[in-house]
């Protein structure tokens, strides 16, 4: 798993820090920065980075988000009271967007997809969820399908690819719905091409099983398939999408479907301790990202493909000996890049890189894959629009020369 700067807790198993150290800030060591510490400090003061993660900043410029609130909703309007008003609102707005009957607001997207899948299992008589290995309920969320809802995960496959029409149709068990991350995060936020994609959903429905889409990150898919949002989400039987992921919202989710699937999904929220007295914060918020943000994603895909290539570009002019960019071509605006030198060796070069420059190239975790293999996500939002590919280039060939000098220098 990757302790990573983004998707926050919920992505972390425990409290420890990068380090392996764990305990309170304040008690003995922990006046020295840890390296998330420092990490962090280097990415907030440094003037050039590929993103600023809204979650990052300091409280003060998080409410401060909440002043374009007037633009997006009648403020003069009385607050929600769990589940109302403005939380309704934003239902009306991501159903508009997907093109389906209905949607639910969710507190926590774990929440949404426990419900949807529950609701889908008492209609197809089926508690099997057909999914990938890798994906987030099976890696990130402590097993919350079988030890919370009753659910069963069985798994498609452990390829770093969506499932493929012929698995998926000759899968050797039954299975009520079959879940489709899309992009799939941790196989390097990758996608399918839309026949793939088309070819899966048709298989799975020879199969008399629903489809559900972990769209958490669906907002930013439209570059990659030339669709619409709702032409995606139209493949599927419920999606389930995040407004902090793409959107900088404080947090929330929301479940869109049928009519007959908000309507359960909603009584399951309450049961499940969602319908939260007040949300207006959070779903101004996401308001505020479906109006701002949303238009800008497919800006940001295309720009990731030229960060992409200038990183390797220039980690091949610094003269790294073997380096992977994966996709080569992303599919959204995230990726992965992988290099062959411990995690512990990368992250002090790339974080004294930033600290010296004030440009950074590497601002999240660096995750150890094995003996001398580490890789790190790279974002790519509205900051590194500001970036052309020749200063992508010269940051990467300066930090392959630094990170050579590093693993050169005596011991």
């Amino acid at each position: 798993m990757i302790a990573r700067m983004s998707d926050a807790a919920d992505d972390r198993n425990g409290t420890a820090d990068e380090d392996g150290r764990g305990g309170v800030p304040g008690e003995g060591e922990a006046a020295r920065p840890t390296p998330r510490e420092r990490r962090i400090a280097a990415w907030r003061a440094a003037p050039r980075v590929l993103a600023r993660q809204g979650f990052l900043a300091p409280l003060s410029e998080r409410l401060a988000l909440l002043e374009a609130a007037g633009s997006v909703y009648d403020l003069d309007e009385d607050s929600d009271l769990y589940g109302n008003g403005v939380v309704e609102a934003l239902e009306r707005r991501v159903a508009g967007l997907l093109g389906t009957e209905a949607a639910v607001f969710f507190p926590t997207g774990t929440m949404a997809q426990q419900v949807a899948l529950r609701c889908w299992a008492g209609r197809t008589g089926n508690p099997a969820v057909a999914l990938h290995a890798l994906s987030h309920p099976e890696v990130h969320e402590r097993n919350a399908f079988s030890q919370v809802s009753g659910l069963r995960p069985v798994r498609v496959t452990s390829e770093p690819r969506l499932p493929t029409a012929a698995e998926v149709r000759d899968f050797e068990e039954p299975f009520g719905a079959l879940m489709l991350e899309l992009p799939l995060r941790d196989a390097g936020f990758v996608l399918p091409s839309w026949e793939e994609l088309t070819g899966v959903v048709d298989a799975a429905r020879e199969r008399e099983a629903v489809v559900h889409v972990d769209g958490a990150r669906l907002w930013e898919c439209t570059e990659y398939f030339g669709r619409s949002l709702e032409e995606i989400a139209g493949l599927a039987d419920s999606v389930y999408v995040s407004f902090y992921k793409s959107l900088d919202a404080f947090g929330g989710a929301a479940l869109a479907g049928p009519a007959g699937l908000a309507e359960e999904a909603r009584a399951w929220r309450h049961r499940y301790g969602g319908n939260v007295f007040q949300q207006f914060p959070t779903a101004l918020s996401a308001l505020i990202g479906l109006e701002r943000e949303l238009p800008r994603l497919p800006g940001y895909v295309r720009h990731a493909r030229v960060v992409a290539a200038a990183l390797r570009e220039g980690l091949e002019a610094g003269g790294l000996p073997w380096f992977r960019v994966h996709p080569e071509v992303p599919h959204t605006f995230d990726f992965q890049v992988w290099l062959p030198y411990g995690a512990d060796v990368v992250a002090e070069v790339a974080v004294a890189a930033a600290e010296e420059t004030g440009a950074v190239l590497f601002a999240n975790y660096w995750d150890p894959k094995g003996p001398g293999l580490s890789f790190t996500e790279v974002y790519v939002r509205a900051a590194a629009l500001e970036w052309t590919a020749g200063d992508v280039r010269a940051a990467a060939e300066e930090f392959a020369r630094r990170l050579l000098r590093e693993v050169a220098a005596p011991a």
